[in-house]
């Protein structure tokens, strides 16, 4: 591990046989597994879902069957979806062999209901959290929490999608598994058996696999029957920032961040996604044409060895067939439906707080369960400013709140950026200001975490606590200074 920002080399950032160099499948014909939608039953005014954490094998390359872990089958799990302004409840049950947790990723909700490392599921146990949806139409998603163990328990394959519908129409393509597909990307590295390797072998960032999947799945195909194509794209690894692409160089529209749609349509042709962001896309497409999803190099921003982040890679992610005839698809809207009461002025602002990412530290301190790093007050609007003081790559990401990213070193960020996010990549050396409001939730008990989402840094105690009061002190105690 580094000591902290002095200057790097190779050897410092990468063990003697950490980098695996993607392997591309000889052909991308399987056909791109869609998550189901997982079903649920409303009893007195309340939707209630069914999760179930447990082992099984999948099989990840053709013909090889791998130990896995997935909710409600043998790896990832059930797309959950519901309305702004529901009620909503997820019995889970823990069928593993150790505690975990489920975190809803991008939520607004009681930091109770998180689903962050306090809210452990053991052995044979279960646990319901309970809220009310209210945020924009978005797409999030769920994953384990567990304090030192996250890592390993999403790269198992623990994890599932979370739509958000607000009744807002988007003009968009919107029939699920047909024209707005969701898409995981994850990378993984199996051993001569077809098991999971685990070990990062000492890189900074965590593990790099050689095996990319999509939605579960190497050499994946989509088989598109309309025009125009919605990807819900995920970065579901723990460590790779990817830079999704077209091969052919074709420009597409980017129309939604992590916590909803963009205040108009972006055309460009890529995105960079680093762990745990989201993207959607719409892409166009002509009768009996093919394209390909691909990750290009990544601009990792000034880090010290690329080739050690992954900063070199480059591979296909999902083939796109269009078939003989294509349903006709509405044109992209050229302004979305982004609702004015959502929007957040800096100008309201009653605190700037800052933070400086080292190593696995903020402010200089790991992750204590039992310290509180920060005291929010409900209702306020607040600005955080946030700086990478490493020379390699690290990201941020806020629970129970979206934010706006004011400016990347003082100047405005890029049109990718400019939509509700709840992470964001941290480029070295450089400090971005968000700009977020806290609404809700007083609970002076439960804290909301804010940490790295590459998993092994969150592991190893790049996080920190927050709670929302209302003027009660917490009952925890609070770090010196704060």
């Amino acid at each position: 591990m580094l000591a902290g920002a002095a200057a790097c080399s190779a050897q410092d950032v990468v063990g003697p046989s950490s980098l695996s160099p993607v392997e591309a499948p000889a052909a991308f014909d399987v056909p791109l597994p869609i998550p189901p939608l997982a079903p649920s039953t409303v009893v007195d005014g309340i939707r209630v879902f069914e999760l179930t954490a447990q082992e099984g094998t999948s099989e990840l390359l053709p013909g090889v069957r791998t130990p896995t872990w997935g909710f409600n089958g043998d790896m990832l799990g059930p797309t959950l979806r519901a309305s702004r302004g529901e009620r909503v409840a997820v019995k889970v049950a823990n069928a593993l062999p150790e505690p975990t947790t489920v975190h809803w990723h991008g939520m607004h909700l009681p930091a109770a209901m998180d689903g962050g490392p306090h809210q452990m599921i053991e052995p044979g146990g279960t646990w319901r959290p309970e809220w009310t949806i209210d945020q924009p139409a978005a797409t999030l998603w769920y994953h384990p929490h567990p304090h030192g163990s996250t890592e390993e328990h999403v790269y198992r394959g623990l994890a599932g999608f979370f739509l958000v519908e607000d009744g807002v129409p988007s003009g968009l393509p919107a029939e699920y598994g047909v024209d707005d597909v969701p898409v995981v990307v994850q990378d993984k590295r199996l051993d001569a058996d077809g098991r999971l390797e685990l070990d990062s072998d000492g890189n900074e960032v965590g593990l790099l696999g050689s095996t990319v999947l999509t939605n579960g799945v190497a050499g994946a195909m989509l088989d598109v029957t309309t025009e125009l194509v919605r990807l819900r794209l995920l970065n579901g690894s723990t460590a790779r920032v990817y830079d999704f692409a077209l091969e052919d160089g074709r420009s597409f529209w980017h129309v939604a961040t992590d916590g909803g749609l963009l205040p108009e349509p972006h055309e460009t042709d890529h995105v960079r996604l680093s762990p745990g962001e989201r993207a959607e896309i719409v892409v166009a497409m002509a009768p009996s044409s093919e394209t390909t999803l691909v990750s290009r190099a990544p601009d990792l921003g000034d880090v010290a060895a690329p080739f050690a982040f992954g900063g070199n890679d480059t591979f296909p992610v999902l083939r796109l067939a269009a078939g003989a005839s294509l349903r006709q698809s509405a044109p992209v809207p050229q302004r979305q439906a982004v609702e004015p009461g959502d929007a957040v002025d800096p100008d309201d602002a009653a605190v700037t707080r800052r933070f400086e990412v080292q190593d696995r530290s903020i402010n200089g301190r790991t992750m204590d369960m039992d310290r509180i790093d920060e005291t929010v007050h409900v209702g306020d609007t607040e600005i955080w400013e946030v700086t990478n003081l490493d020379r390699f790559p690290h990201n941020w990401h806020v629970h129970d709140v979206q934010f706006h990213v004011l400016d990347v070193d003082g100047a405005p960020p890029s049109p990718e950026l400019a939509g509700r996010k709840d992470t964001v990549y941290l480029e070295p050396r450089r400090t971005y200001r968000l700009l977020m409001r806290f609404e809700d939730y007083a609970d002076p008990d439960s804290p909301y975490m804010v940490h790295c989402h590459l998993l092994l840094h969150e592991d190893q105690g790049l996080m920190a606590q927050f709670v929302v009061t209302d003027g009660e002190e917490p009952a925890r105690s609070h770090a010196a200074g704060h």
